[in-house]
């Protein structure tokens, strides 16, 4: 080790390379890596990523570290490859409507410096402050805005990856219309950086809106609530972002706890005036109650919301299922926990069937475990999957991370041996032990 770590200072200098009880925020569940690297540029990235292959040590990708948890534990400690020295905007074209970005410059740096040309790139994942842009890449990660504008999938169109060995590949390109072919970047999103290290990134822009409103609602029940969810979807208004909140949810945002519909317009004033009074006066016949404004705020608080329901949960389990089975979902879900004698909070993007929910953690692991054992087995009845989010590393023993992925956790398989086969970027962190 002291050999490749002589190799790793001669790279990025002695203070690009972090060990001994420096390393202890990189330590994700009991683990400590072997060493933390920080290049500054992509080809110091590639020199890293070739000398620790070359010395059998596995790379773990960090960001901002806000999804590092997401996963199967690692196998093997390894060697930490920070990205926060490459932060920079390399290029912002206005009149295109396109910015490419590097790795480590976080969301909330790069959306400050968009705004100042009147444009902003149209995602909003929890704590956008430390998120990187390599993270968002990595994890697909979104908010509430995603009803309207989609997630990364939806505005990427440029990707530089280092690979396994070392060599620096582009995709896709700096502008909105690019030539024909294999939609390389696409493969890269949501990987968790098992299939190549995210270097820089191009994304689709949108200009900033002159006005936006969030407003919540409060219903009797749940069901309610997501009947007018389905009345809205159906009706001419444009919604960003509609978010379904169990009582327990709503309790966390500071509202009453009842279910919650929290509705998103933006635009120009005009419209978002006229689509608010549209939204009050379609609610309530419906059930809705106390149709009022909530503060700018509201929305960073909004991604995490479930989570933030209890102060030390016991697992948060993400769900993808039809739009039509949201509230079902998440009230067979609620019940299972409650028959086991564990509380519950859950939220969702109502449009487009992301669900997430929290358990609480006054009951042994092995109660636990069978919660999200029903959990998973509820959203499969539904034609849809559930995974694990974040739990403890006790929980995680005994509950898979991912959900079975069937043939297309073969194919993930050949892509993966293929780009990385000698199994050195996050190895066995991702779907069919990728």
């Amino acid at each position: 080790m002291e050999a490749l770590l002589d190799r790793l200072r001669a790279t990025v200098g002695a203070d690009g390379v972090l060990t001994g009880v420096d390393l202890s925020p990189f330590a994700v569940e009991g683990r400590t890596p072997d060493a933390a690297v920080f290049p500054r540029t992509v080809d110091e990235v590639a020199a890293v990523v070739q000398q620790a292959a070359a010395s059998g040590a596995s790379i773990i990708p960090w960001g901002g570290g806000t999804a590092i948890a997401v996963g199967e534990p690692q196998p093997r400690a390894g060697v930490v490859l920070g990205l926060r020295r490459l932060d920079r905007l390399i290029e912002h074209e206005p009149g295109d409507l396109t910015a490419t970005a590097q790795a480590g410059l976080t969301l909330g740096g790069l959306q400050t410096a968009l705004r100042g040309r009147g444009q902003w790139l149209s995602l909003d994942p929890p704590d956008a402050e430390r998120a990187t842009v390599g993270g968002l890449v990595a994890a697909n990660a979104s908010g509430p805005r995603r009803h309207l504008y989609g997630t990364v999938r939806d505005l990427l169109i440029g990707l530089t990856v280092v690979t396994a060995d070392g060599a620096v590949v582009r995709g896709g390109g700096r502008v909105v219309k690019n030539v024909a072919g294999y939609d390389l970047p696409k493969l890269f999103i949501g990987s968790y950086g098992t299939l190549g290290i995210v270097v820089e990134a191009t994304f689709k822009l949108r200009p900033l809106p002159d006005d936006e409103r969030l407003v919540a609602a409060r219903f009797e029940r749940l069901k309610d609530a997501g009947a007018a969810a389905r009345a809205l979807l159906a009706s001419d208004l444009i919604p960003n972002a509609v978010e379904l909140l169990d009582g327990a949810s709503a309790a966390a945002m500071g509202l009453e706890g009842a279910a919650t519909l929290v509705v998103g317009f933006d635009g120009l004033a005009e419209q978002v005036q006229w689509q608010a009074s549209e939204l009050a006066a379609l609610l309530g016949p419906l059930g809705g109650h106390t149709v009022a404004g909530l503060p700018p705020a509201a929305w960073a608080r909004l991604p995490a919301l479930a989570r933030a329901a209890f102060a030390s949960p016991a697992a948060v389990v993400a769900f993808s299922v039809l739009p039509t089975l949201v509230v079902d979902t998440m009230e067979q879900a609620a019940a299972a926990a409650r028959q086991r004698g564990l509380a519950s909070a859950w939220t969702a993007h109502a449009g487009v069937g992301a669900v997430t929910g929290a358990l609480d953690a006054d009951r042994e692991v092995e109660v636990v475990a069978t919660v999200l054992a029903e959990w998973r087995a509820i959203a499969r009845a539904g034609g849809g999957y559930a995974t694990l989010a974040w739990a403890p590393l006790a929980v995680k023993a005994q509950v898979p991370v991912w959900d079975d992925a069937g043939p297309a956790g073969r194919v993930m398989q050949r892509i993966k041996a293929q780009l990385d086969p000698h199994n050195v970027l996050n190895p066995g962190r991702f779907v069919a032990g990728i």
